[in-house]
């Protein structure tokens, strides 16, 4: 089975969010299921060549886009560690930037991406059975495969995962050219167009073989017009060819017991070691020292779908300790920012990425919150359970399907006092109920949120996409 799978983001070359974490993970467990699984993503600025030893395969093909020929250069590697080769359409007019996405409207330079990440297959001999599209950045390339008429592309089928709905990627209906359509090449985009734009996503949705999202709870909140980002209507057009399937996490990068970044290593054999990570850690942040007050961690983007507004001075009233990793909106930063200048005893906010002490939150942190308004998949509940920190989740998509009364607590309506309840309710059993508390913190460490069962569902994907 012969997989094509391009990508806006693939860690560790270029990431902003999970769909890096995805693109750079799953393909080497497809891999071990024998599938022929190469990947291509733009050859932004920022990725460093030498470090990751690109190699030039092909240097001016000159690729149609709309009445020009944009010359692009063909690189080769590997996923670091495997042998997964992912080559990179070099377009500097379009992809020479230090960021993954541009300022403004980043519509034209992916469905030019889209395009060339077809049209080199015979280049470098390559003929998939299935192309993997992740996301609004290659939502357009099911029109460009029914569109088309290179004999080279005919027969390919596709696969399209949704990663989130509300980031849609609409376009000028202009911008269609780059991608060799037009108005009337499909019946979906003059309807589209009637509303003077192209919407990315709803045509992803509308003429891929198989759609699928990244948890089932989010594959049922999609089809509603509350978690729906008004294509609902389409969503459920396509629901006989919708399915969930959850993302996996690193198991080898996220695990207690080797990770380099954390103060003292564990495993579910010596989960008591774990206390020693907290007490540096809240030496480390500036808050009092105490194995005996439970410690809640939060790590996260600070934006709206996170649920932050249920973050209250109320918890103040707590007798717990608060950290905030992340960065975001600058009102939820200014937020977070106030409780810790108003109680440091009890908040700690750090406002920044920093990969490091994220992971010694995950091994420092007795809870792990996660409050959010909708979370397609969400991983820091998965990460947060291999390290023993027992998640305080809302029911929504990805956080109801991993976290339930055994091996967490959760809340189900976008509420403050919930949240506070919710909190209550674990500080009593961590303060109380040692026993029950270490009985859950092992369930989660025993979740098995591997690739490996994730890769297993994508191949049975591929094969109903392949009967259509």
């Amino acid at each position: 089975m012969k997989i094509w799978m391009p990508s806006a983001e693939v860690a560790p070359f270029a990431k902003v969010g999970g769909l890096g974490d995805v693109a750079g993970s799953l393909p080497p467990a497809l891999k071990k299921l024998n599938c022929d699984i190469r990947l291509i993503m733009p050859l932004y600025g920022l990725i460093d060549r030498e470090k990751y030893k690109l190699k030039k395969i092909y240097e001016n093909l000159e690729v149609p886009s709309g009445r020009c020929l944009i010359k692009v250069d063909i690189w080769e590697s590997f996923l670091p560690g495997t042998r997964v080769p992912i080559y990179f359409i070099d377009a500097p007019e379009y992809f020479k930037f230090n960021t993954v996405y541009a300022r403004g409207d980043n519509s034209e330079r992916f469905l030019f991406f889209s395009f060339a990440s077809l049209y080199i297959l015979p280049i470098i001999g390559f003929n998939p059975d299935v192309v993997h599209c992740q996301d609004s950045h290659t939502a357009m390339i099911p029109d460009i495969l029914k569109n088309t008429d290179f004999e080279f592309l005919r027969g390919i089928k596709t696969v399209f995962t949704i990663h989130n709905l509300n980031y849609q990627g609409v376009s000028e209906i202009e911008v269609l050219s780059t991608g060799n359509l037009h108005v009337n090449s499909l019946k979906t985009l003059s309807e589209d167009a009637k509303n003077g734009d192209i919407n990315y996503m709803m045509q992803g949705i509308l003429n891929a073989d198989i759609v699928n999202t990244v948890s089932e709870k989010y594959v049922q909140e999609i089809m509603t017009s509350t978690y729906g980002a008004g294509l609902d209507k389409e969503v459920r057009k396509r629901k006989k060819d919708l399915y969930g399937v959850l993302n996996g996490i690193d198991v080898d990068f996220f695990d207690p017991a080797k990770d380099k970044f954390i103060f003292k290593n564990y495993s579910i054999n010596s989960l008591g070691q774990k206390y020693k990570n907290k007490l540096i850690l809240q030496k480390k942040l500036g808050l009092p020292q105490d194995k005996d007050r439970p410690l809640v961690g939060l790590v996260s983007r600070l934006v709206w779908q996170k649920g932050l507004e249920l973050i209250t001075e109320k918890l103040s009233d707590l007798d717990c300790q608060f950290v905030f990793l992340g960065t975001g909106k600058h009102e939820y930063e200014e937020h977070l920012k106030g409780l810790n200048k108003k109680f440091p005893r009890k908040f700690s906010a750090q406002i920044k990425f920093d990969l490091e002490l994220a992971q010694q939150i995950y091994a420092g942190s007795d809870m792990f919150l996660m409050p959010s308004r909708f979370e397609p998949c969400g991983l820091g509940q998965m990460i947060a359970m291999r390290y023993g920190s027992v998640p305080v989740v809302r029911a929504t998509g990805g956080l109801a399907d991993t976290v339930d009364s055994k091996v967490g607590f959760v809340f189900k309506d976008i509420s403050k006092q919930e949240l506070f309840d919710s909190l209550q309710e674990a500080i009593d059993i961590f303060c109380n109920h040692p026993g029950k508390w270490r009985k859950m913190q092992v369930a989660g460490m025993k979740r098995d949120f591997s690739w490996k069962k994730s890769a297993k569902e994508y191949v049975k994907l591929y094969k109903k996409a392949m009967k259509k």
